[in-house]
């Protein structure tokens, strides 16, 4: 039984041990670059400050149902961005809908933004996200490695080449005007050594969202499985020595690659495992808290209502780059927002209103009761920045459900920042807890660093030396068939000259 596992072992290796080991590479630069993307802080850094006149929105009938409305600067004018209400019977994925924009003054639906005003949104975000020279460059692109999750749903899309040192390059969307992606040279190259090669993620696979999913789901139970086996085999060659001693009966690589995979083979295993579930196969881990919660604390909300709060509204915060419509438990509220996040509640009425404990209490009063409320002034083990940091203070409100559902939600904005049920939080252990070391005893650093880098180390050393092992033992077998063939072609023509 043994030699068939070791054989199997032994030929998986070669090609999954190679992705493991491609894995390994990949996740020493995933440890201080991400994959670049634009986030909603630079989002808010390059918006021009908000200047909000009189507005007609006059396309939008009142009784329309919205899930979001914000009003921004787009090339000079504002903008009116809304969001249709979800519907629940549809599928996630059918409920991705992009927002719809509108010329605040006018009225009229903004089709599509045309290259003059591409290249002014351009300027204007590189002039407020300092980037250190104008644009370059603006020119319509196709789908590629850095617009593979966003393409779609911003065609046509625009690529900005600025002039500064850092290659900066911008992604605008011809259909709503909005920046949609930022990269640098510097996180395109580590991208590709880091995000890319970890996630399996080329252009020419991720751009089939179903079929990517699948290969890294099959790929990380090939490579679990190959690591099982490897544990068995690790231990079934275990020897005892003279002295009563046990260890390895190999020497040179082939002992390193038995004590190490003895020694992390669990670590490996953990690892791609962990890494498997972070896909969620089959729905093993499916959580709907965070679609349920917000539509029961924000929910969904009328036009008028919204039209009439913004009439009210006397006067916007200095500085204030982003007015955001933000109803609770039915009552809309507006949100206005500076580049640097800073959020500011008002009522329908235009009083400023920060969401307090009885604010919250009443917004939650249909539903499961609540267990308890705390005001956070500091990270918990669920609501944290791996990275980043995150905001606070912060309500954290767990519900008596059969669940314990967990709420995040923002006093100054009165949003919904995260929920988590049973499937969510055995999501956070199972995958950000295994795959990261992200646990609140490692969360410091370097603490984190000096227990991550050695692990990953070694888990390289078990993936490398078994990759290289496997191919030496192929290319030695490749050149014993070719000598047998050799040999045999020079016995045939003497047997020949016998006969």
């Amino acid at each position: 039984m043994l030699r068939p596992v070791l054989l199997l072992h032994r030929w998986l290796g070669i090609l999954i041990g190679a992705v493991m080991t491609l894995w390994c590479l990949s996740g020493f630069v995933m440890l201080y670059v991400d994959y670049p993307r634009l986030t909603p802080a630079a989002q808010l850094g390059g918006l021009t400050p908000l200047t909000l006149s009189a507005g007609q929105a006059g396309t939008l009938p009142d009784t329309m149902m919205l899930s979001a409305a914000r009003i921004e600067m787009m090339a000079g004018r504002p903008v009116l961005r809304v969001t249709p209400a979800l519907d629940p019977t549809r599928t996630i994925p059918q409920m991705r809908v992009s927002a719809g924009t509108h010329d605040w003054a006018s009225g009229k639906p903004v089709e599509q933004v045309d290259p003059q005003n591409i290249h002014r949104i351009a300027t204007e975000f590189g002039r407020n996200s300092a980037i250190a020279g104008p644009p370059e460059r603006v020119a319509r692109t196709e789908m590629d490695q850095w617009t593979v999750q966003t393409f779609r749903r911003n065609a046509p899309l625009y690529r900005v080449d600025y002039a500064d040192a850092a290659g900066t390059q911008a992604y605008v969307s011809g259909k709503s005007g909005e920046v949609v992606q930022l990269t640098t040279r510097f996180q395109r190259f580590w991208g590709w050594l880091g995000a890319v090669p970890h996630w399996l993620y080329p252009t020419i696979l991720r751009q089939d969202g179903a079929l990517w999913s699948q290969v890294v789901i099959w790929t990380s139970l090939i490579g679990c499985f190959l690591t099982i086996t490897g544990l068995w085999v690790g231990i079934a060659r275990l020897r005892r020595r003279r002295d009563g001693s046990i260890g390895s009966p190999y020497r040179g690589l082939w002992w390193w690659h038995h004590m190490a995979g003895l020694f992390f083979g669990i670590v490996t295993l953990t690892w791609v495992a962990s890494g498997l579930l972070s896909m969620n196969p089959w729905g093993l881990l499916d959580s709907e808290a965070m679609m349920i919660q917000r539509q029961r604390l924000n929910g969904d909300f009328a036009w008028g209502d919204a039209r009439r709060a913004i009439a009210a509204l006397p006067a916007l915060p200095q500085g204030s780059v982003r007015l955001e419509v933000v109803p609770v438990a039915g009552a809309v509220h507006l949100v206005a927002i500076d580049r640097a996040g800073k959020a500011q509640r008002f009522d329908a009425a235009g009083r400023s209103a920060a969401l307090s404990e009885a604010g919250l209490r009443a917004a939650l009063q249909d539903g499961p009761s609540i267990g308890s409320i705390v005001l956070l002034r500091q990270e918990d083990a669920y609501y944290y920045g791996h990275k980043a940091s995150v905001a606070l203070p912060v309500w954290r409100v767990i519900l008596a459900d059969d669940q314990a559902t967990r709420l995040y939600v923002d006093p100054a904005s009165g949003r919904l920042i995260r929920a988590f049920d049973r499937n969510g939080r055995a999501f956070r252990w199972l995958q950000d807890g295994l795959h990261r070391l992200d646990f609140p005893l490692l969360r410091t650093r370097p603490w984190w660093d000096l227990i991550v880098l050695p692990l990953l180390a070694m888990v390289t050393l078990v993936c490398g030396t078994g990759t290289w092992m496997g191919l030496s033992k192929l290319r030695r077998d490749l050149r014993r068939v070719r000598n047998r063939r050799r040999r045999a072609c020079a016995v045939r023509p003497l047997i020949g000259e016998t006969a």
